[in-house]
């Protein structure tokens, strides 16, 4: 069941609103204080009428809950990696497709275009590894040439991008969202000369240490010391959170979307049933086929691309099944039910989780994930931020693990909590890589049958893993967003069941 590819323009926008945030000035009055908001008389405390968060580009909601994680079918591999367990993870925001070659030009070009003339070892590490079509038995060459590189593939999934890239992706797009937000609401001149230092940030934004030129919209400073003008900040509700990699269980989840297992889900009219009425193989339903089962026109087409069977990479002429020898155009098949686009099949995807075999074992049942390092700001000895570095970002340090140890729950010692309570110490096993495992702490998981995989990986609940400096023709990757506050993308929140309570500020 194929979908005609939608224009460039659409494919690189994708569902993207971006609006005003916010209003400028709300009119309120502290319930705790009793002092005015927004009024430069009284101190000028500046508070938002923030009426929800908006949809980034090129993402779709997907509404949080709770589900059954992991195995679906008979564990063919004897691995025993992935035992069912019941698991929560909060609403989110995901990539309506996966990330395609013309998204990751743009990066690649914009990044030339920044710091190109001094700093080139950055396109370098940024480029697909183009070789990974490379096989010993099998010609592949037209494809180390032009499959990430020709307008022929332009919307065909991104490969060849290792996870530390895929990481460094969403850090560049998150930053360019927000600019464009900034600009479109008249908080900031667009800028086509910025390099090196002076490229946008949305930290260093934040912070005061990107300079740029103020838009004619730039933000009023309530403050009566203040300067007259302020950059927006977070508060303000404009800018929106970073892009990142899913974590596996929202990866899982948002492939099943079981939103369509709900007999009556919530409408304007009925708050919803708490009720999944079975579990699914795949992402489109529990039938256990790869085909379209309804009656039409439809009836009998592939819904996903793997390989059938051995020597069966897409049927026979005149009668293709999947449409597809390689990687198909990301909007091909059909949408599952939160609107998402080959969550099985096409290329397998990255996530942010360390891979471990005992997953199943981990203790923390809601947005459940492996693979926390913690981070800070760098300060001077006087106070202030450091000066951002060359590149325009931030200065980052891990977070001394000695002002850690008796503040925190017992697996928060450290900066670095990949390998916490994974099994290594209490069975006496450890994770020697090379040596007693092809296991480490920069094992990465990955998700979702290639094309050139049968239709056992087709299950979300499957799991592989592979380096994180490794890449591969059957690798690609999509992005998600946090969704702030409410779980509803209605914007209700708590025990609003009983009516509306009165909102201030």
């Amino acid at each position: 069941m194929k979908r005609t590819l939608l224009g460039l323009s659409m494919l690189c926008v994708g569902t993207a609103t971006i609006f005003p945030a916010c209003s400028s000035k709300t009119k309120g009055v502290s319930d705790k204080t009793g002092w005015n908001y927004n009024d430069p008389r009284l101190g000028g405390f500046d508070v938002a009428n923030y009426p929800g968060q908006q949809t980034g580009p090129g993402l779709v909601p997907v509404e949080g809950g709770r589900f059954t994680m992991g195995q679906t079918e008979e564990d063919i591999t004897y691995e025993r990696n992935n035992i069912p367990r019941d698991v929560t993870v909060s609403s989110f925001y995901m990539d309506e497709t996966e990330v395609a070659n013309v998204h990751y030009r743009e990066y690649i070009y914009w990044l030339q275009r920044s710091y190109g003339a001094d700093y080139p070892e950055e396109i370098s590490k940024a480029l697909p590894d183009t070789t990974a079509w490379r096989e010993a038995l099998a010609f592949n060459e037209p494809l180390v040439t032009n499959y990430f590189r020709h307008a022929a593939y332009n919307n065909y999934p991104v490969v060849g991008v290792n996870w530390y890239q895929a990481n460094a992706y969403c850090k560049w797009r998150s930053d360019r969202v927000n600019e464009m937000i900034l600009i479109k609401n008249g908080m900031l001149k667009k800028n086509q000369n910025q390099v090196n230092e002076d490229v946008f940030n949305s930290e260093a934004y934040v912070s005061g240490q990107y300079l740029g030129t103020p838009g004619r919209n730039q933000k009023r400073d309530l403050d009566p010391n203040g300067a007259g003008k302020r950059n927006a900040s977070y508060a303000d509700g404009y800018m929106l959170p970073n892009y990142r990699l899913p974590t596996e269980a929202e990866w899982e989840y948002a492939a099943y979307g079981l939103i369509d297992k709900n007999p009556a889900p919530r409408t304007k009219r009925r708050r919803g049933e708490e009720a999944i009425t079975d579990r699914k193989v795949y992402p489109w339903g529990d039938v256990r086929s790869t085909r379209y089962q309804n009656r039409g026109s439809y009836r009998g087409e592939y819904l996903a691309n793997y390989k059938r069977s051995s020597g069966d990479a897409m049927g026979v002429a005149g009668g293709l099944n999947d449409n597809a020898d390689r990687p198909a155009p990301v909007y091909s098949y059909g949408a599952n039910a939160f609107g998402l686009y080959n969550m099985a099949g096409n290329v397998s995807e990255w996530v942010l989780d360390v891979y471990r075999p005992t997953s199943h074992q981990d203790v923390n049942d809601l947005n459940p994930f492996r693979g926390n390092e913690f981070y800070k700001n760098t300060y001077e000895a006087d106070g202030t931020l450091t000066e951002k570095d060359s590149l325009g970002n931030l200065t980052k340090v891990p977070i001394d693990s000695t002002n850690l140890i008796g503040r925190y729950d017992r697996a928060y010692v450290g900066y670095d909590a990949r390998a916490v309570e994974d099994g290594d110490t209490l069975s006496g096993f450890v994770y020697d890589y090379g040596r007693t495992t092809l296991i480490n702490n920069d094992s990465r998981v990955i998700k979702g049958a290639s094309w050139n995989d049968r239709a056992y990986w087709l299950s979300p609940g499957t799991r592989r893993f592979m380096q994180a400096n490794h890449t591969s023709s059957k690798v690609g990757f999509r992005c998600v967003m946090d969704r702030l506050g409410s779980p509803g993308f209605n914007n209700d929140a708590g025990g609003n069941h009983f009516g509306k309570r009165k909102r201030r500020g």
